[in-house]
């Protein structure tokens, strides 16, 4: 099929919910994607953080199919030697404590799941999370979810949420209670803008949880899996989460999540949450491959130096329409001061898939595997864009 006659298919059934660009992808390798009429980009999506590995990468595709021939299916009701494999080495490269794991679809998934076991531990009904902070859709991640633009169709959402703007521990103190289970943070805001959680404020928070009987969750659906420099973003801060919620790149790109709990969190009751996909062979085989892959690559590290380099050619550009440049490894936003659509538009006609994040920020989320000649490319592609854009 040709790019026109795949979109005119897919737009006849799709849902209505996604703004989707004019564009068919049909194929990826590493940090390259192709259309369906052979058009090359480097891919700064990155599959919107699940893509951290690139595409097609050997090592998944050898353990898909080896696992997919073996079996797929098994729920948690039966031990699984994959699943067993997968947690034991998940536990190995968490932050100290979390060892045990919830195995799930998806960041929102994961992020209930936190929301739930803080609640059923701490026998509170209270979260505290961040203004811009963005934890999924589903019905109690949204509620946590500070933008109301996603908010207000599905009102009224969860009761007993509250936001405190990020970055502000005074703010932060003010707003716990007795009734608070958790306080729900991201180390790192990446659908929110790209903001970084000062060091001061993460670890107040925690020590706030610590003194006042409540959780710490921390969101690493984003920013986990090597994707600012160290394995899990919290670990540029020392701290120690009660719960974790990691998804998107953990598979490989294969849908899996999961939410690592602490010993602060007591065992949930029988039968209070389950998943039927969760913790599946072929995922997790995925996900075991994965690690391997992060380890024997150092992805973590990769990302750290190319990101370093990425982010100071992005503030060297002296564009009149950068605001600012902020990131941690190879997670980037830059602020402009005009729309981001065009930009993105202009990217995409040089080859350059890129995401916004908000209505005025530039998100690069490209693959750790990318090869620093195509962040030179991407450098050049946006200063290309701003140029045209402000001449116009």
């Amino acid at each position: 099929m040709d790019q026109q006659s795949i979109i005119e298919l897919e737009a006849r059934y799709t849902s209505g919910v996604y703004p989707k660009r004019p564009l068919a992808i049909v194929r990826g390798q590493g940090a390259r994607v192709w259309d369906a009429d052979g058009n090359e980009y480097i891919d700064c999506v990155g599959g919107q953080g699940a893509a951290n590995l690139g595409h097609a990468h050997p090592a998944i595709v050898s353990a898909v199919a080896e696992q997919a021939a073996r079996l797929i299916s098994c729920p948690e009701i039966f031990y699984n030697d994959r699943r067993a494999q997968l947690l034991a080495a998940l536990a190995g490269v968490a932050p100290a404590g979390l060892t045990r794991i919830f195995l799930c679809n998806s960041g929102t998934e994961a992020v209930e799941a936190a929301l739930k076991l803080a609640r059923a531990s701490t026998g509170r009904s209270g979260i505290v999370a961040a203004m811009r902070g963005f934890h999924g859709r589903t019905m109690g991640a949204l509620s946590a979810t500070w933008n109301r633009e996603y908010r207000q169709p599905f009102e009224p959402l969860v009761p007993g949420f509250a936001h405190v703007p990020f970055n502000d521990l005074a703010a932060l103190e003010r707003a716990l209670s007795d009734n608070t289970a958790a306080v729900l943070l991201e180390a790192v805001q990446g659908e929110g803008g790209v903001h970084l959680g000062e060091p001061a404020f993460l670890r107040g928070a925690q020590e706030l949880c610590r003194e006042r009987g409540a959780l710490l969750i921390i969101d690493e659906v984003q920013t986990g899996y090597g994707r600012t420099g160290c394995f899990f973003a919290s670990q540029h801060y020392g701290i120690e989460p009660d719960l974790m919620a990691v998804a998107k790149s953990m598979a490989g790109g294969l849908p899996m999540g999961a939410c690592l709990i602490g010993p602060r969190v007591a065992p949930p009751p029988a039968h209070s949450h389950g998943s039927t996909f969760g913790g599946n062979p072929l995922a997790c085989a995925a996900a075991l491959a994965t690690l391997q892959v992060m380890a024997g690559e150092d992805l973590p590290g990769r990302a750290a130096r190319l990101g370093a380099r990425l982010l100071e050619r992005l503030q060297a550009l002296r564009s009149p329409l950068i605001r600012e440049v902020r990131g941690l490894g190879l997670l980037v936003g830059i602020e402009l001061k005009t729309k981001v659509t065009p930009i993105l538009q202009g990217l995409q006609s040089r080859g350059v898939l890129a995401l916004p994040a908000g209505a005025t920020v530039l998100r690069l989320l490209p693959p750790l595997v990318i090869e620093e000649e195509d962040l030179e490319r991407v450098v050049g592609a946006i200063a290309q864009t701003l140029e045209v854009r402000r001449v116009a």
